[in-house]
């Protein structure tokens, strides 16, 4: 019986977390025009460092352990951000044009079986 609760417990976490991850996804706006999404991906990078911070040093005072302090994110030359946008429409063009490369590249293979065992 505890068994089955703990897996129902698991299953309403992990459900719970990637709702909430997709009401996060759509309300911020992400998947919409690239502005928005650098606008948000800013917001994130001025908000999330000092809930991180608040957070350990809550975690500390409760359990009474000591976090390291984590050393800080490298520093690149040039902004992911800028590349991201262009990266997906890459990838996305690439996908969709696989199906007809593989029938061709395969049709290729197949003359080429034909040529070689005459």
């Amino acid at each position: 019986m505890v068994l089955r609760v703990w897996s129902l417990m698991r299953f309403l976490i992990k459900g719970s977390v990637a709702g909430g991850a997709i009401y996060l996804v759509y309300d911020q706006d992400l998947l919409g025009s690239s502005d928005k999404s650098q606008a948000a991906l800013q917001k994130a990078e001025e908000v999330v460092p000092p809930a991180v911070y608040q957070f350990s040093q809550y975690v500390c005072e409760q359990t009474g352990l000591k976090i390291p302090q984590l050393p800080a994110p490298p520093k690149f030359n040039f902004h992911i951000r800028d590349y991201w946008n262009s990266g997906i429409i890459k990838v996305m063009s690439a996908l969709s044009v696989a199906p007809s490369k593989a029938r061709e590249y395969s049709k290729e293979g197949w003359e080429y079986l034909k040529e070689r065992t005459k």
